[in-house]
Parts: C-alpha cells; structure tokens; sequence
C-alpha cells in the first residue's frame, strides 16, 4: 500500500516495515499523524511483505525509515518522536 502525495524530487521518502501486527499499525498511522501535525509533506509507503522487509536486514518490527536510514526498529515510533527526526 502507497500513500502519497505528487511525487517530487528531494521529498522525505518514509518507510514502515511490518506484518501487520498492532504495533507496526500504530507506527503508521503515528507517521501520519506526525506528517499533519508538522505540515511536512513526504511520501509514506507501508511494508508488510516478508521479503521485501528481510531487504533491509532487520530483525524486529516495527522498523522506521526515513530516507533509507533506519532511525526507530523494534518499537513504536511516537508522533513527536518522529517530529523531531523528520525536522533533522
């Protein structure tokens, strides 16, 4: 599932990578929530396939990226959390 806005070039390329479970759900929607907050545009694609997430070489969901870079793995990410990173 992709959610985007027009794709541009240098817009924040934000990933959450996992099954499905609760906490990889919260993280997601913790994205979103953080993205209307800040008024910050990206795009946010949402990974739930097995070997696309095995890709990155983790262990333990949920996993955020942001721009390719592993920044929160094994825990939900907070709104304000994920505000300050995106602010980085």
């Amino acid at each position: 599932m992709r959610i985007e806005s027009v794709k541009r070039q240098n817009m924040i390329q934000i990933k959450v990578l996992g099954p499905g479970c609760p906490k990889c759900k919260t993280s997601y929607n913790n994205v979103l929530e953080a993205l209307k907050q800040s008024n910050i545009e990206a795009n946010v694609e949402k990974i739930e396939d097995i070997e696309e997430m095995m890709k990155y070489n983790v262990l333990t969901t949920p996993v955020l990226l942001i721009d390719e870079q592993i920044k929160i793995k094994g825990r939900v990410a907070q709104v304000n959390e994920i505000i300050e990173l995106l602010k980085k």
